[in-house]
């Protein structure tokens, strides 16, 4: 599989993020379950897709990776990278995260719900709604997992989706964060937090 990453920063922040993402779930996570579902949502070009498989697959005998995003050229991107994962389905879907019971692909209850970077700050009615879909697409005892670029904006999410009856189980300031000069007070996951039902 091709993992020649656009930005020359993406590996080594999605090295970051498998750490933290190893050590933050090992708790939650069964051993040897059958069948093993994921929700990557918003998930643009998934480059968090390696990161997932990795910790996930040994958890599982069977692993289904379901990422969805608006954006055309990012998912037909997902889709060719990420074609091929061993012992793993991958799929990729346009479609509006807002909106998930309305797929079929989707009708089956998730494991593992995931937003990276999710952007609550940019429409947070937008957001309240994934949230809701995200939480309605997971197994009795599924995770929520997400990460943020701003404090202000994980502090909002956290309450979103509190308000929405989650359980808030575990959020971490990334100490590995990358910053982006383009923003200040902006880093890559600089927050990860963790829910359950």
């Amino acid at each position: 599989m091709d993992l020649d990453f656009s930005n020359q920063h993406t590996e080594s922040d999605l090295d970051t993020l498998h750490t933290l993402l190893d050590s933050l779930l090992r708790p939650y996570l069964k051993s040897e379950l059958s069948n093993l579902r994921i929700l990557n949502l918003a998930c643009g070009r998934a480059d968090e897709t390696g990161v997932l498989h990795r910790i996930l697959s040994p958890c599982a005998a069977e692993l289904t990776l379901i990422g969805v995003d608006i954006r055309d050229r990012e998912i037909a991107e997902a889709n060719l990278r990420w074609k091929s994962l061993q012992g793993a389905q991958a799929a990729f879907l346009v479609q509006d995260a807002s909106k998930l019971h309305q797929v079929d692909e989707l009708s089956q209850p998730f494991d593992v719900a995931f937003m990276r970077h999710q952007n609550f700050w940019n429409g947070d009615l937008t957001w309240h709604r994934i949230y809701d879909q995200a939480l309605h697409s997971l197994k009795s005892e599924g995770l929520l997992i997400i990460t943020s670029y701003f404090d202000r904006e994980h502090f909002l999410a956290l309450q979103a989706i509190q308000s929405l009856g989650a359980k808030l189980v575990h959020t971490i300031r990334n100490p590995h964060s990358r910053p982006l000069p383009d923003a200040p007070g902006k880093s890559v996951d600089r927050h990860i937090a963790i829910f359950k039902l």
